[in-house]
């Protein structure tokens, strides 16, 4: 009974930490980095910024196909956002061992990036079309405890352990077909606490550098490409 209640208390953990789209204590983590320089210093430290930014690297890519049969909106959402150039430029803020890798909804700075929110497309809340299942590779919306809160910041599993507490309650709306190893190696990303009771705050900022759609899969799937710096 001991050992059951230990992993409800995990998974519940693990789930509070996808619901909350910002996290204060990524200002304390941050805050670090922020130290005096010389305006020389600040120079060459932009130009390197900006030459990373442009750097794409295909060796640091990963695919993800839209499932749009079970969450429509989310779908449409999503490669208009890809379209508008919304992700580049913004980080994985959250790499969670043995959980799943958050991003979208901030850059290096920690600055919020706004974009409307969209209806929440899962069982609990009235939209039972989806069915998908969130194991391994598996794309969805991360939100608030507002079940309409998601926007753009979305969330890939990295195993399919916690598939019980996420289905039915988050928009799974795609998934990983290729370069899932790009998404394990955030996991090599040496990371900092910033509110949670394990590390998940990656030290060096892990970038998308670039999204856009590519050719459809075989089945007809949209397909998105993200091109990661880290």
């Amino acid at each position: 009974m001991k050992l059951k209640k230990i992993l409800t208390c995990m998974v519940s953990t693990m789930c509070a930490a996808i619901m909350t789209l910002s996290m204060v204590s990524c200002g304390n983590a941050h805050t670090k980095k922020e130290t005096s320089s010389s305006a020389s210093s600040s120079s060459s430290k932009a130009e390197s910024s900006e030459s990373s930014e442009n750097k794409v690297d295909d060796s640091k890519s990963f695919v993800i196909a839209l499932y749009p049969e079970y969450a429509p909106e989310t779908c449409a959402n999503f490669e208009k956002l890809v379209k508008d150039g919304f992700y580049e430029g913004l980080i994985f803020h959250r790499v969670y061992e043995g959980f799943m890798a958050q991003g979208g909804g901030m850059d290096k700075d920690l600055k919020q990036k706004q974009s409307p929110n969209i209806k929440g497309e899962f069982a609990a809340n009235g939209f039972t079309q989806n069915t998908l299942s969130h194991t391994r590779g598996v794309v969805s919306m991360a939100r608030a405890t507002d079940m309409n809160s998601a926007s753009s910041q979305f969330f890939i599993c990295y195993n399919d352990k916690n598939i019980a507490a996420l289905d039915g309650r988050y928009a799974g709306f795609g998934k990983v077909t290729k370069g899932m190893e790009v998404v394990d190696d955030f996991l090599k990303v040496e990371r900092a606490m910033a509110g949670e009771q394990v590390p998940t705050y990656p030290v060096t900022p892990i970038v998308i550098v670039k999204a856009e759609m590519i050719e459809d899969d075989s089945e007809g799937h949209h397909q998105v490409k993200f091109y990661m710096d880290f």
